[in-house]
């Protein structure tokens, strides 16, 4: 099937799901659903490209289970986590919105169908091929998908265990990878979004790949991830402004001694 076709199908999929996740919210007023749904839908895109490119059999394969594997584990991973009750960020916008939330809840829903076709291009590319790539660039790619899925579910299980002790309530979690990273999860998401520009590596299309991991470093830098998740945690923890001042935003470094 050409890429057009598969790309469409993708887009109007999603703007299906996520329609129907907007509607979900409107009786639960629970926004924060769409972090796991984001995260199947993307998933589910390497998946359906695979299954419908004409590239090299193997690299397929190959795509359809590292993305799907990866959608699966942080899907499952934020159901969990905001299952119940609604997460602060999309509380708080839903209260600087005010009579507009509905609405601009809707459209905000939709933003995310254009994010996730974005990411989604690193797939594209890569079940495309036409070649199969050596087993040095196989081996490549997964080491760095095993490392970036590994990272991040260490991260996130570091973090919801140091929250489920009652003794933690109020605190910044500086443990394990947290101590050397305020958002060691966001740096291996970025880090996941690589492994495709590996599998690309003979590609023309090469660039596309790049595309990704920009977006996505972008989104947790500048946007949706740091920015809002340390606005809400500085509101509520009061020595998190000192652990801002010691420990790095995103890639993990030893932390500052404090004079």
């Amino acid at each position: 099937m050409h890429s057009v076709s598969i790309v469409l199908i993708g887009y109007l999929s999603a703007v299906l799901i996520f329609s129907l996740a907007w509607l979900w919210q409107l009786r639960t007023r629970n926004a924060g659903m769409v972090d796991p749904i984001w995260s199947y839908s993307v998933g589910a895109l390497a998946v359906l490209y695979a299954v419908l490119a004409n590239g090299e059999p193997t690299v397929r394969v190959m795509t359809a289970l590292l993305g799907g594997g990866w959608g699966l584990r942080l899907g499952s991973h934020l159901l969990r986590r905001n299952m119940g009750e609604e997460d602060g960020r999309y509380a708080r916008l839903r209260e600087e919105w005010g009579p507009a939330a509905q609405r601009n809840m809707f459209w905000f829903f939709q933003l995310q169908v254009v994010f996730a076709m974005l990411l989604s291009l690193g797939f594209l590319v890569v079940v495309y091929q036409p070649l199969r790539p050596s087993n040095a660039v196989y081996l490549l790619a997964l080491v760095v998908w095993l490392i970036s899925v590994a990272g991040e579910g260490c991260a996130d299980r570091q973090l919801s265990r140091f929250k489920a002790a009652p003794e933690n309530r109020g605190k910044v979690c500086r443990r394990g990878l947290w101590r050397y990273s305020r958002h060691p999860n966001y740096f291996f998401e970025c880090l996941h979004w690589l492994t495709y520009a590996i599998l690309a590596l003979a590609s023309p299309w090469l660039w596309v790949t790049l595309i990704p991991p920009l977006v996505m470093a972008w989104l947790l830098l500048k946007v949706s991830g740091i920015p809002l998740t340390e606005a809400q945690t500085a509101r509520s923890r009061p020595d998190y402004a000192e652990y801002i001042r010691t420990t790095s935003a995103l890639i993990p470094w030893p932390p500052k001694k404090v004079r």
